[in-house]
């Protein structure tokens, strides 16, 4: 099984369990998302995905409202290097409300973050920037190795209460 075969599945699996699951993110419906993990899940799930625009710091925005509203957003942006664009909402918002509201307000979501040189894509997409967030209190860091190991961790990252930066190599 290929890495996002394996997250897919995983998807698959949590937005059958729990209908609060949904995905947001530039063209995870229309085209699968950029490296088709999202492909089936529309007309699997229909209504619990949703097309944005390029507007990082307005995806992963929504997708903390959402989780403190009681969804479990799934968060695609489409090259890890643009979660720059949304680091207020991720630093300031996402990582800290739990212990700003001394833990009456929970941010249970999931940023998936295709990343790496890799995919063969220019300086601007190729970033590794996983040790910058395992710096914020707050935020869960995960980095899968193996599609097994994708899986397991990208299901435990939807199930869990604290927002979680899942990088994808």
């Amino acid at each position: 099984m290929a890495f996002n075969e394996a997250i897919r599945s995983a998807l698959h699996e949590e937005m059958e369990r729990d209908e609060s699951v949904f995905v947001i993110g530039e063209d995870v419906s229309t085209h699968g998302g950029p490296y088709k993990v999202t492909e089936g899940i529309p007309e699997a799930f229909p209504g619990r995905i949703f097309e944005t625009p390029i507007a990082e710091a307005g995806i992963v925005g929504i997708g903390v409202g959402a989780a403190m509203a009681g969804m479990r957003p799934v968060v695609e942006l489409m090259y890890l290097d643009f979660v720059t664009c949304a680091m207020d909402e991720v630093v300031n918002q996402a990582a800290k409300m739990r212990y700003m509201t001394g833990g009456q307000a929970r941010v249970p979501m999931v940023i998936r973050l295709p990343c790496g040189i890799g995919r063969l894509l220019a300086a601007q997409h190729s970033q590794i920037m996983e040790s910058w967030f395992m710096h914020v209190p707050g935020l869960q860091v995960v980095v899968p190795s193996t599609p097994a190991d994708a899986k397991g961790l990208f299901k435990s990252a939807v199930r869990s209460s604290d927002p979680v930066m899942f990088f994808e190599y």
